[in-house]
């Protein structure tokens, strides 16, 4: 396994949709498992393929509770349902928060690393993260669903209190 190197806005590779997985092979295991490995050293719950350079639909899941990893391969979201509002933060945009609005609930159809079909219905934190990894996979940011970038705050390292940030 190997760390890959992320990518920060403004790199275009983030704004590209990514394409379809037509076989599951040693490729895409050995990357679902070098996304998983960067996933983790970066701290976060989620990682979409493009976010390391890569257009291929796979996405990592991992929540704070959860004993095993999600993979999703080919995902799509199919139904959501509700609306609330969430703090949402991005490894591509270190440093910044922001609240917007998610589902409550969220299906989606996938593959798991081995090609079998998989369903998911989700709600809380792995609803959010669903949404945003899929996002990721579309060419989408959290950021495109703010009303305003006013609505974006930094993160600083010393108090982790928001601090109001304009980004343009």
């Amino acid at each position: 396994m190997a760390l890959l190197k992320l990518r920060i806005v403004p790199d275009p590779v983030l704004r590209r949709k990514t394409r379809h997985v037509r076989d599951i092979d040693a490729s895409i295991q050995r990357l679902v498992d070098d996304m998983l490995e960067t996933m983790h050293y970066e701290s976060g719950v989620g990682l979409a393929a493009n976010q390391v350079g890569v257009l291929h639909r796979v996405a990592v899941i991992h929540l704070p509770e959860a004993e095993e990893p999600i993979v999703l391969i080919n995902p799509e979201v199919l139904r959501r349902e509700g609306q609330r509002e969430v703090e949402e933060g991005c490894l591509s945009i270190p440093g910044y928060r922001a609240m917007l609005f998610r589902s409550v609930t969220v299906r989606v159809k996938a593959q798991d690393r081995n090609g079998k079909p998989i369903r998911i219905k989700a709600q809380e934190l792995l609803a959010q993260a669903l949404e945003h990894e899929i996002d990721h996979l579309n060419g989408i940011l959290y950021i495109d669903h703010l009303e305003s970038h006013e609505k974006l705050y930094k993160i600083t390292e010393e108090s982790e209190d928001p601090v109001e940030a304009g980004v343009g």
